[in-house]
């Protein structure tokens, strides 16, 4: 059979479905695989894997950064990208507190989050390129690194008062 453009981009169609499919195994096995008796509640290996002390969490942030790097191979907008850096960031941050960081890792689910915004773009990129506006992103963005920057910076002037009390004038 003579290989056409169109063969070809159907290959690239199937690869990209298996890919996702994968992904996808990859994200329920982490953050939803096991059920919880008489509650309903769903947690992954994610969380018991954060529980050994030491290398828990960075096997739990590698696995994360995969499914990233993983997605991104699907053309994703920067902000999306960055998105999802930000959510196994911040579960991975908080995730390394002794005993309520695994709660949180529990709860909060990075991966599935992040595999609902890979989704969310597939599904916009299907329907004729039009994809979720990025605008609430960059807001909260900009707030939080100006909150962040606000507060350093009152940091830095406590701290130099502190010191020039202590040091006399």
């Amino acid at each position: 059979m003579p290989v056409t453009p169109l063969t070809t981009l159907k290959t690239v169609e199937l690869e990209e479905e298996e890919r996702l499919k994968r992904l996808n195994a990859l994200g329920h096995f982490l953050d939803n695989a096991i059920r919880i008796p008489g509650v309903g509640y769903r947690v992954g290996y994610d969380a018991l894997i954060g529980l050994i002390p030491g290398v828990g969490d960075l096997i739990g942030f590698g696995l994360s950064i995969y499914i990233v790097l993983a997605a991104a191979r699907y053309r994703l907008p920067v902000s999306t990208v960055l998105r999802m850096v930000l959510n196994v960031g911040l579960e991975t941050l908080i995730g390394t507190v002794p005993l309520l960081g695994d709660l949180f890792d529990a709860a909060y689910k990075a991966n599935a989050r992040n595999l609902d915004l890979l989704r969310a773009h597939l599904a916009a990129r299907a329907q004729g390129g039009a994809r979720p506006s990025d605008l609430g992103f960059y807001a909260g963005l900009t707030v939080a690194v100006g909150g962040v920057l606000a507060l350093t910076g009152l940091l830095l002037f406590s701290l130099i008062r502190a010191l020039q009390a202590l040091l006399g004038p």
